[in-house]
């Protein structure tokens, strides 16, 4: 939900020539960039700190699923964005 809104506002800005790039060309690979630099090894962490308890392991488990989701439909997805 959160990725399609900013997905759209991003390609909103490129259709109004406030922007130079299509995001459409790069999303997916952004994205798969977030999963591997910004949340997997967030949630590593978070796992490691063990700050949310047992949970931790889950949210890691559902970052990683997340990922593999992505992997998977991630370009028939931001076909479905344009």
């Amino acid at each position: 939900k959160w990725n399609e809104r900013l997905f759209l506002e991003c390609y909103d800005a490129y259709m109004a020539g406030r922007a130079e790039t299509d995001p459409a060309e790069t999303w997916y690979e952004g994205e798969i960039g977030f999963f591997d630099f910004y949340i997997i090894p967030l949630a590593k962490k978070l796992k490691e700190c063990g700050v949310f308890g047992v949970s931790s392991a889950e949210y890691l488990r559902y970052a990683e699923q997340n990922r593999k989701e992505w992997e998977a439909r991630g370009r028939e997805i931001v076909d479905e964005y344009v």
